[in-house]
């Protein structure tokens, strides 16, 4: 049974309107909850296709809809694949464009919950950390054949580690000893050697390494650019594209992607937080971000998109980048009670 809450559903099925939809992609399925939401409020003949990388959440909703008749009945239909892959989905599946998108580019609690994956800090496991344990190199192969520089770029550049060339020279020295890292807990124990930490300071040593290598392994910044040059193509004029981001990374790029693409108007200034109750209730969402854009009509005049300008028409602005985000303390991968879910 999932362990999993979808964060921000509410918020989720305001934008996205599925009451309006005939057509819905999920590419970010997980356990469903998202996907479930918006196909019961989807008209009749409508339905939703969905995607997740992970073959085990594939594997996952087939019980879950072998044990629950109302989930099977439900018109969704899930593939196991990457999000970016949207056009050819629609093609394999022979279905046209969609009317909208949702995109939730968070850890799930499954995933954090199965040790065998190296997510999470709570126990010992193989240092894996890939959503398709079937394809792509794991962080222990990674961290076997990486240079030193590489190994601590990756984790500067992707995680944000101040310390990132020490641990690569731990890494790299045990690997010289014949002893290369190959679990959670080493990685763990170097990273506590190597960062420093504070007073007052909620974020584990090991956080943001685990970070960088995880979105490395995973390519997961390339895939989420990919997709949101990809998405545009495939919504209906008048569609909307949701995206809910956990760390600055991810939500600088979608920003800048849905303020800077002409076929896009983004129908928030700032992104949606969750509410306090929810947050409450679900820590992990804590620092979601969700931002929503409308695919416009080619034919329609495009918004004025001059620098200074924030006029979009019918109420809507856009908010000028500058360049000064930083990496949030209360980002989802790095906090201690996202990643110790046992101990929350």
């Amino acid at each position: 049974m999932s362990c999993h809450v979808s964060v921000m559903p509410g918020e989720v099925i305001e934008w996205l309107r599925p009451e309006t939809c005939r057509l819905i992609f999920d590419g970010t399925f997980g356990a469903g909850g998202h996907s479930v939401a918006l196909a019961r409020l989807i008209p009749a003949g409508a339905s939703l296709l969905a995607a997740d990388r992970d073959p085990a959440a594939v594997a996952a909703w087939e019980g879950a809809k072998a044990n629950d008749e109302t989930l099977a009945r439900l018109p969704i239909r899930l593939v196991c694949a990457s999000y970016h892959q949207l056009d050819r989905l629609l093609g394999e599946e022979g279905l046209g464009k969609v009317d909208g998108v949702i995109l939730d580019l968070g850890l799930s609690s499954d995933q954090l919950a199965d040790r065998d994956r190296g997510f999470s800090f709570t126990g010992d496991g193989p240092l894996d950390l890939r959503f398709d344990p079937t394809s792509g190199q794991t962080v222990a192969q990674f961290l076997a054949s990486a240079t030193e520089r590489e190994i601590a770029d990756t984790i500067y550049r992707f995680g944000e580690e101040r310390f990132s060339r020490r641990i690569a020279k731990q890494i790299v020295l045990k690997r010289q000893a014949r002893n290369p890292v190959r679990s959670v807990n080493e990685l763990v124990d170097i990273c506590r050697r190597c960062v420093p930490r504070g007073k007052n300071h909620d974020i584990h040593p090991a956080t943001r390494t685990f970070q960088g290598l995880r979105i490395a392994v995973n390519q997961e910044l390339e895939i989420l650019e990919q997709a949101l040059r990809v998405l545009p193509l495939c919504v209906n004029p008048g569609g909307r594209i949701a995206i809910i981001s956990f760390h600055s990374l991810e939500d600088r790029i979608v920003k800048q992607a849905f303020r800077d693409d002409d076929r896009l108007e983004p129908l928030t200034r700032k992104p949606l937080r969750p509410t306090d109750e929810e947050v409450e209730q679900n820590p992990r969402s804590r620092s979601a971000k969700l931002r929503v854009a409308e695919v416009i009509d080619p034919n329609q005049p495009r918004p004025d998109r001059r620098r200074g300008k924030r006029s979009w028409g019918a109420g809507k602005a856009y908010e000028e980048d500058d360049g000064n985000e930083e990496l949030d303390d209360g980002d989802e991968e790095l906090r201690d009670d996202a990643i110790h879910d046992e101990e929350s």
